[in-house]
């Protein structure tokens, strides 16, 4: 097969989990013809982490066929929330905190695909424009069929209410999918009800109805739970090289060969597990970092944790006062909740100048240079 043979087979099976419609797809991406390929993202947080790279790196693929990728920005759809999954209404986001979470998306988007050979879109371009407008699209839906939704149902089974403006989002998402023309969409499982609904608006708008493909949620550095910044599990694109390589070298051994797949372009190695994951923790590494700051960060990896030695750098945390609760010094140090600080320390995760810190309620008397660990890879000194 040629090169051009091979990016075709790997786009349509590499890191898929559901193809709508499989035949309908594998005969466009064949034709010739220069698909439409939609991912739409609510900018409703300013970071992205890898689990969000995965429909990024599958629209890469499609760029590197020749094909028009389309970013849709939901600046208008974010201050709804997408209701996906959810057992309560999401938290509306104001204009502003939009503003500030897309510059940062793209910066870091562009860090996948290439942004310039990308149209962008904001959905806020059709939307809110026009009530009569909008009054015709939510035609194509019945209440009913909107109701029927699983996630929809378990929070009115447990005694939860489903907002009038929650149930228009995937009207709304589907309708982005009219005015972009889009010929393929992409999204993660979570995804599905509200992609199929982009599919029903365009046949009622009597246009071809586009295909769907679905990604997997990845689980985050625990192994248990989809990667997420609420669960402290994910691995932020920004985060400093030796951050990202340590998180990834303590992932469980049975995630490496899907970390390859929905995270990278290579192939899962055979072989030594230990030697698979560092092949990982470098490929991510440099990625996002580059050849030689990835080489860096392995060599400290190695340095640290193989030697069982203290790294050659290690960052300062800023404290104001001198007596302060565990709790309290671990969400300074980033863990993302009081819960999950907690967590930590009752998996014996949390050491202070080298002595395991069992007891959440402590109150810590600081000197300043007292060196915090948190897991196996993060270090911080503390400065008053």
């Amino acid at each position: 097969m040629d090169n051009k043979e091979v990016l075709i087979k790997k786009t349509f099976t590499r890191g898929i989990e559901e193809i709508i419609d499989g035949v309908h797809f594998w005969n466009a991406l064949n034709s010739g013809r220069k698909l439409r390929v939609k991912l739409g993202i609510d900018p409703t947080k300013p970071d992205i982490h890898l689990g969000h790279t995965v429909p990024l790196l599958k629209l890469r693929e499609f760029q590197e066929l020749g094909h028009q990728a389309v970013l849709i920005i939901g600046d208008f759809t974010a201050q709804i929330g997408d209701p996906s999954g959810q057992s309560a209404e999401r938290q509306p986001l104001t204009e502003k905190e939009i503003k500030v979470n897309m510059k940062h998306y793209l910066d870091q988007a562009g860090k996948v695909i290439n942004i310039k050979k990308t149209e962008v879109r904001y959905n806020s371009e059709w939307h809110g424009k026009s009530l009569k407008d909008f009054l015709a699209v939510t035609k194509a839906v019945s209440i009913s069929q909107i109701m029927k939704r699983e996630d929809f149902q378990k929070r009115i089974d447990a005694g939860g209410d489903v907002t009038v403006l929650e149930s228009l989002y995937a009207i709304l998402q589907g309708y982005d999918s009219v005015m972009v023309k889009a010929d393929v969409e992409l999204g993660g499982a979570d995804q599905k009800l509200n992609l199929l609904m982009g599919r029903r608006i365009q046949r009622y708008f009597k246009m071809p109805e586009q295909d769907i493909i679905t990604m997997p949620l990845v689980e985050g550095t625990d192994g248990v739970r989809k990667m997420s910044k609420s669960y402290g599990n994910y691995i932020g694109l920004t985060e400093k090289p030796e951050e990202m390589f340590g998180k990834l070298m303590s992932i469980p051994d049975s995630l490496t060969a899907k970390y390859f797949t929905h995270f990278t372009e290579v192939e899962p190695p055979q072989g030594n597990p230990y030697e698979a994951k560092m092949l990982l923790a470098e490929t991510v590494t440099k990625m996002y970092h580059g050849e030689k700051e990835a080489m860096k960060a392995k060599e400290n990896w190695i340095k640290t944790f193989s030697k069982r030695e203290m790294p050659e750098e290690i960052r300062e945390l800023g404290i104001r006062n001198k007596e302060l609760g565990i709790l309290d010094l671990l969400i300074a140090a980033g863990v993302p909740s009081k819960s999950e600080a907690r967590r930590l320390i009752a998996q014996k995760a949390v050491e202070l100048d080298s002595k395991e810190k069992t007891d959440e309620k402590e109150v810590l008397r600081l000197n300043g240079g007292e060196i915090l660990k948190i897991g196996k890879h993060r270090f911080f000194k503390i400065k008053l």
